[in-house]
């Protein structure tokens, strides 16, 4: 997409999937990745955001967009409120990474182990008689995104995942430099990355920054 498509497909999204999705587009993310943000991700004083867990369970970091940090931090202070209300209701806490229940018996109750963006209903766990907080799930942000590109009436087939491929389009057309991109996409091979350059032409820029902040 264009920027411009970008922008339209996004005004008709609803909250939380609008965010969703300016964050895969402004940060390269795959959508399980969005989802997953937890709240300890995020580093405001460096804008940096840190993806956990990506595809081949690796990690990466990427720029945080300056122009999300507002809207990220009311979705905050959202998920703050929602865990104050689910702890006065025998809440047990958010699923958490495997093993670290055990560890830190405590932290499924922390802010900064919160999903950015939660279920809307807690998750029963069986056999466990524990009610648990799952995030946003992934079939309800492709839903609405194609939903959201028919009612822009583009004329190109557009999923979640477009938004990734035009944040590394988007990078290219500003003259990024490619080992950078590969880096913020988390490519473990730069031949996949390789394949953007096929219709953008490229120069180099070596100092990462979100599409979202152009």
């Amino acid at each position: 997409m264009s920027r411009e498509e970008v922008d339209l497909v996004i005004s008709k999204l609803k909250h939380p999937v609008n965010l969703i999705a300016k964050l895969m587009y402004g940060c390269g993310l795959r959508r399980f990745e969005a989802v997953g943000i937890r709240i300890n991700a995020m580093n405001f004083d460096t804008n940096i955001l840190t993806v956990h867990d990506g595809k081949g369970k690796k990690d990466r970091t990427v720029p945080l967009p300056v122009s999300l940090i507002p809207e990220i931090q009311r979705q905050i202070r959202r998920v703050k409120w929602l865990l104050a209300k689910d702890c006065e209701s025998g809440y047990d806490g958010v699923f958490m990474p495997s093993g670290m229940s055990r560890k830190f018996k405590s932290a499924a109750k922390d802010l900064p182990w919160q999903w950015l963006f939660p279920a809307p209903k807690l998750t029963l766990v069986h056999g466990a008689d524990e009610m648990r907080r799952y995030h946003y799930h992934e079939t309800k942000v492709g839903d609405a995104v194609r939903k959201a590109a028919k009612e822009a009436m583009l004329t190109k087939r557009v999923t979640p995942h477009t938004f990734r491929h035009s944040f590394a389009s988007h990078l290219l057309q500003a003259n990024y430099d490619i080992r950078t991109i590969q880096q913020l996409m988390g490519h473990g091979d730069l031949r996949t990355t390789m394949r953007y350059t096929h219709t953008v032409n490229m120069k180099t820029v070596k100092e990462p920054k979100s599409p979202l902040d152009f």
